[in-house]
């Protein structure tokens, strides 16, 4: 049976949500191309890059032609503009429960890491207090593969010194979950109504029902009844 020694974790919708922000700044992109998105479609580029996110867009108006440079223009604007909304962000973003959850951790001595698409992710920790919390952050630019493929979530494990079976992932995207499963991570999911083929271990409908030694013990007993 495999201790669990770390806790790998999602940086939206997991840590802080800044969703609504993600949304205006593609929405504006969006709006000037004459596309029409809504904050429903925006569900769709949860988990994913700036990258899929903008290809996905540009998907909705198929005689919308760019070229590379063009494309990298509007990856630059919607960056921009997203970096002047997060610069708002304080502790008080944090999602309800977390605070305690990475304290019962640190207590507890797990070694935990963020494996984020998110390009900012260093500077919305920063933002929010908890830089020195994480004893590490994935970098997505040295990533091959975006999620649902498992090497983030590798990729933090190891920067962590851990096995991947070691540490338990923390997800709100089904791709997300996905990943973490491929990685060979217990998995929880949060606010996640529907799965498809990969299921996670443990759900929660909101962060604040997130209790540590409660998913430890039901991660481990799972492991000992399979095992």
């Amino acid at each position: 049976m495999n201790e669990i020694k770390g806790l790998v974790f999602d940086l939206d919708g997991v840590i802080t949500d800044t969703a609504e922000r993600h949304y205006l700044a593609w929405k504006r992109i969006a709006d000037r191309l004459g596309i029409a998105i809504d904050r429903e479609w925006n569900e769709r580029l949860k988990g994913i890059s700036r990258t899929e996110s903008l290809e996905l867009i540009l998907a909705e108006k198929p005689d919308c032609l760019l070229d590379a440079e063009e494309k990298e223009q509007l990856l630059k604007e919607k960056n921009a503009h997203y970096l002047e909304l997060i610069a708002e962000i304080t502790a008080a973003d944090i999602l309800p429960g977390i605070s305690d959850l990475l304290e019962e951790a640190k207590s507890g001595g797990y070694r935990m890491a963020i494996a984020s698409a998110s390009k900012n992710a260093p500077l919305i920790l920063e933002r929010l207090g908890l830089s020195t919390v994480f004893d590490a952050v994935v970098d997505p630019e040295t990533l091959t593969y975006n999620k649902p493929h498992p090497e983030i979530f590798e990729r933090a494990a190891q920067a962590l010194g851990l096995e991947t079976h070691e540490c338990i992932g923390f997800e709100d995207s089904l791709a997300g979950i996905e990943g973490i499963k491929r990685a060979g991570m217990p998995a929880v999911a949060i606010g996640i109504p529907v799965f498809g083929e990969w299921l996670p271990d443990i759900e929660v409908a909101v962060t604040k029902d997130l209790k540590l030694e409660e998913i430890v013990r039901k991660v481990t007993m799972k492991e000992r009844v399979e095992g």
